[in-house]
């Protein structure tokens, strides 16, 4: 009777441990690398999903013709090099430059006093003197009657220390066209930088004549201006009083 060896050969083992190692290798030089790996860009997509579903709605100026040049290799009102690029119609934008650098120190003191006494009596009224020190013991009498004394005073200080600086800039959209030529504008702007906004809001009324050949306008040029620049978020939100503190300093009367 003859046994059979059913036990591998050493080549094939051989064999089989080499293509575990290189399996082995290659996913842990997978895993490695996907680790290590910058995050993936996001796909081109198209621009307008970044603006949301809602329709963007900005003034616009007055419809107009423009006459006809048959014979002109310019047509009437393009921009060109050769034409003033400032912004001069409704829905033109241009750029707002803030820079503020304000401050200001204002001490007040103020001091206050003042005394006050009056005293009124009846030397004697209708006969009622004599009749009252008829009846009561000692000397009683009507005069004086009445007698009020009183003292005032007041003091109090103040002071004012304040410094401001934002430099920014910001564009702008003409919304109108005042009867007297000159703009009115509006513009905001909002950064998100992980979880905080920053937002920035700008209105006025400007002259063209103010703009500049950069089509740029300095904040100090705006009438009625209204600039605002704050933020929402977490730092926000931590450098804020609680509700249950706020309505306290509002109630109390202390």
């Amino acid at each position: 009777m003859t046994l059979k060896d059913t036990s591998t050969p050493a080549s094939a083992r051989l064999c089989a441990a080499a293509a575990l190692s290189a399996v082995l290798a290659g996913g842990c030089a997978g895993g490695v690398s996907s680790l290590a790996a910058a995050p993936e860009l996001t796909p081109i997509q198209n621009p307008a999903a970044a603006s949301g579903d809602q329709r963007v709605s900005m003034p616009l100026p007055a419809p107009r013709a423009e006459p006809a040049s048959p014979n002109s290799l310019w047509r009437s009102g393009a921009r060109s090099f050769f034409d003033d690029q400032r912004a001069t119609q409704i829905g033109d934008i241009l750029t707002v430059n803030i820079e503020i650098a304000d401050s200001a120190q204002v001490n007040n003191s103020t001091q206050r006093a003042r005394n006050g006494s009056e005293t009124g009596g009846v030397s004697a009224f209708l006969g009622l003197n004599d009749k009252l020190n008829g009846v009561l013991p000692g000397t009683p009498g009507l005069d004086p009657a009445v007698s009020f004394n009183s003292t005032s005073s007041a003091s109090g200080s103040g002071s004012v220390n304040r410094a401001e600086t934002v430099r920014m800039k910001v564009a702008a959209v003409i919304t109108d066209r005042l009867p007297n030529g000159n703009l009115v504008i509006g513009g905001s702007q909002e950064v998100r930088i992980n979880a905080e906004l920053r937002e920035l809001f700008v209105t006025g009324v400007i002259r063209p004549q103010d703009i500049g050949a950069d089509n740029t306008i300095p904040y100090s040029k705006i009438a009625e201006a209204r600039i605002s620049y704050g933020g929402r978020g977490d730092i926000s939100s931590a450098q804020r009083a609680r509700y249950g503190q706020r309505v306290y300093d509002k109630v109390s009367p202390f």
